[in-house]
Parts: structure tokens; C-alpha cells; sequence
């Protein structure tokens, strides 16, 4: 071993220390992603077959061997199925990259586009969440949404409190539903999100909820919710969850999250 060592050039031991890296910090991705989620314990299963399946050859248990390896044969069809939600965020960060420029449409704003469609957005939460009328918008970001502004009805206007005040009001035909925020423009409402993988059906959150930390899950878009029941203000991002926002509170969060030219993520959201 020391004599390979010594035989390698400089150029030899930055490439190793660069592979080491790397595979670090693709563990360290994977581990990010897969935190919190179900994957965990499907993960802690595949290790335990592997393991398993390496001891039963060390000690020649040929039945149990050869049952065990026909299983992980399997796995390497299985896991991308079972993986599939993690996978797509994998990709999906990748793509996100700024080797790719990507900035998304809220980068186009100007400073006084940006803060016009901010208190108009938070506005409507406001009087949303005042009378207890249950809302759920969804911030596209870098991340295109049109499978899911395709599910719901076009409309294409200037955001404005009016509006999604309007667009929620109980009874209405676009109340129920999410609305899709594009810019500084409402793209579409009563679009239909994917539900949470995380959540348990039978928790203490509704729909809304679900379908907020769906989105957020499975794209780096911003959903915030307003609870009918309660009234309680809440934002998702990146499959996490944080309730009991203010006015003031949900300003800095959205200003933060979305405010162009540098898009800074969402620190400390503690999970639901």
C-alpha cells in the first residue's frame, strides 16, 4: 500500500482527493433527501438484505444465499419505483443548478413589481385568514408547474387582493383548488396538487395542507395556506412545514424566499 502511495504524482492525489469528495457529498445529498421521509426505513430494510445476504455466504448457507441474492436482483428494478419521489428532487436540484442560469420568472421582476405583488399577496392572506376563509396559493419558482396549472382554470391576471380574495370566497366556482402564482401574475386556480407522501392520512392537517406539502415536495415551489377551521397562516417549503405565521412573519419569509436578483432558501422550518 505505501509503495503505490509513493508511486503516485501530485496530480494522482488531488483526482483521489476529488473522487473522495464527491462521493461524499453525494452521500451527504442522498442522506439530505431521504431525511424524514419513508425512504428511511424502506433504506434500513435494503441494508439489512444486504448484510444479511453476505453472511448467510460466509457461512455457506446456500439456500438462504441464493433466495437473498435473487432479492436484491429485484431491488434493482424495485428501488427506482419506490424511490421515484426522492429521485425527481435529486434530478430536479440538479437541474436547478446555476451551471444551467436557471432563475426563474420572479428574477425578471422589478424591485417595484416584486414589492407591489408581495403586499397584495399578503394582503389577501391577511383578509383571507381574518374571516377564516381557507385558501391555498402556490409560488412557481425555478421549477415549472404547467401540469399542474393545465389541471386548473386559466385566468392570467395581475396579482391583486381583490382577486384571490375573490377566488376564495366560499361557493364560488374557483374556491376549491389551489391557485398558481407565476411572477407577478395569477396563472390559473382550482388546479389539483399531488398529496404529501410524508404526512399520515389521518393526521391533524386537512387537504390543503396535504396538497401544500405535496407540492412542495415534489418542486421547489411555495405553497401557503390559510386554514378554514382556524384561520392559522401556514408556508411549505421543500416538504417542511411552518404554521402560526403573522402578517409580518410571512413578509419576511416570502421577501427572503423570493425576492429577486439572489433567491435565499427558507431557513429554520421546523416540521409539521
Amino acid at each position: 500500500m505505501l509503495i503505490a502511495l509513493q508511486g503516485m504524482s501530485l496530480w494522482d492525489y488531488a483526482r483521489a482527493v476529488v473522487d473522495i469528495l464527491l462521493i461524499a457529498y453525494l452521500f451527504y445529498l442522498t442522506f439530505t433527501l431521504l431525511r424524514g421521509t419513508r425512504a428511511v426505513q424502506l433504506t434500513k430494510g435494503i441494508l439489512l438484505l444486504v448484510v444479511a445476504t453476505q453472511v448467510a455466504g460466509m457461512l455457506s448457507l446456500t439456500a438462504t444465499h441464493y433466495v437473498l441474492q435473487t432479492a436484491e436482483l429485484a431491488l434493482l428494478v424495485a428501488v427506482p419505483v419506490v424511490f421515484q419521489p426522492e429521485l425527481r428532487r435529486l434530478l430536479e436540484q440538479i437541474g436547478r443548478s446555476r451551471i444551467f442560469g436557471g432563475q426563474g420568472l420572479l428574477h425578471d421582476l422589478t424591485d417595484i413589481s416584486f414589492r407591489h405583488m408581495l403586499d397584495e399577496l399578503v394582503k389577501a392572506v391577511r383578509i383571507l385568514a381574518t374571516d377564516h376563509i381557507g385558501a391555498l396559493i402556490v409560488l412557481e419558482r425555478e421549477t415549472g408547474l404547467k401540469d399542474l396549472v393545465e389541471t386548473g382554470v386559466p385566468i392570467d391576471a395581475q396579482v391583486s387582493w381583490e382577486l384571490l380574495a375573490n377566488i376564495f370566497t366560499p361557493k364560488t366556482p374557483l374556491h376549491d383548488g389551489a391557485t398558481v402564482v407565476r411572477g407577478d401574475r395569477i396563472v390559473a386556480a382550482a388546479c389539483f396538487l399531488p398529496l404529501s407522501e410524508t404526512l399520515r392520512p389521518a393526521s391533524e392537517f386537512g387537504t390543503r395542507h396535504h396538497a401544500a406539502l405535496g407540492v412542495s415536495e415534489q418542486s421547489d415551489a411555495i405553497a401557503i395556506v390559510v386554514s378554514e377551521e382556524t384561520g392559522t397562516i401556514s408556508l411549505a417549503e421543500g416538504g417542511r412545514l411552518i404554521r402560526h405565521l403573522d402578517e409580518n412573519a410571512l413578509r419576511r419569509l416570502l421577501e427572503a424566499a423570493l425576492r429577486p436578483p439572489e433567491r435565499k432558501p427558507i431557513l429554520n422550518l421546523r416540521r409539521a
